[in-house]
């Protein structure tokens, strides 16, 4: 997946478990902005995401490497989960 294919406020998925940010594998976020890549990060390009729990509210403003993340389809199926 490259960069191109994600726009800014594309709602995404997590590819991956982000326990530090308490965020698992499946949850959706909206990209707030693209990071264009640096030798620091292996030249991988990244995203600041925002992520929403089910009533809209802001529950996190992360930055992720762009391999963690795809762009919801039509075909997925959303779960909400509790916080934790």
């Amino acid at each position: 997946m490259t960069s191109e294919n994600i726009k800014l406020y594309q709602r995404v998925a997590l590819t991956t478990d982000l326990p530090q940010y308490h965020l698992r594998r499946g949850d959706v976020a909206v990209v707030v902005e693209h990071l264009p890549g640096t030798a620091a990060t292996g030249g991988e390009d990244g995203y600041v995401l925002e992520v929403f729990n089910a009533v809209g509210d802001t529950i996190a403003v992360v930055i992720v490497p762009a391999s963690a993340v795809k762009p919801l389809t039509k075909h997925d199926i959303l779960q909400a989960r509790s916080w934790s």
